[in-house]
């Protein structure tokens, strides 16, 4: 029987960067997430910390075809913007995104203090991700992530 693996969250090695290409990158420079998922051996889903620096983004906004997303704000505040506006999201609030609905979102710390959110999603292979406001689209399958302008060429 494979043993437990516990540790502490913050002793999981996290890194800045993105998949995104430049200046496409630019939103979320700040941004900085922890894998805790992979760091314990998950599959099914990830589960990231992410501490958003002041004036970062976590992402573009963006919807999944088939897969769920949930946040959970830690600590400080920040803003989800969605399809409908913006809402504020201060310590001890969730979000969740369900596969498939089109209404595209974004974190984004306006503030002068860093903001760190956990975050959980399915890894649904076969998923693809739309980023409505940018030429950018995001395909998984086979277990690779492929990134392309929204017409399928190459950056």
């Amino acid at each position: 029987m494979p043993s437990i693996t516990a540790m502490q969250a913050t002793d999981v090695v996290g890194a800045e960067g993105t998949v995104y290409p430049p200046p496409l990158d630019d939103v979320v420079k700040g941004r900085f997430k922890r894998k805790l998922g992979d760091a314990v051996g998950l599959t099914d889903f990830g589960v990231n910390l992410t501490e958003l620096a002041a004036g970062a983004a976590s992402s573009h906004r963006h919807w999944h075809v088939s897969e769920d997303e949930f946040v959970y704000i830690l600590s400080g505040e920040v803003v989800l913007i969605t399809d409908e506006g913006e809402t504020i999201l201060t310590a001890g609030m969730i979000a969740g995104f369900p596969a498939g609905q089109t209404n595209a979102h974004q974190l984004v710390n306006r503030t002068d203090r860093p903001a760190t959110v956990l975050e959980v999603g399915s890894r649904s292979n076969g998923d693809a991700v739309e980023y409505p406001d940018v030429d950018m689209k995001l395909t998984k399958a086979s277990g690779q992530m492929t990134l392309t302008r929204k017409d399928g060429s190459a950056f």
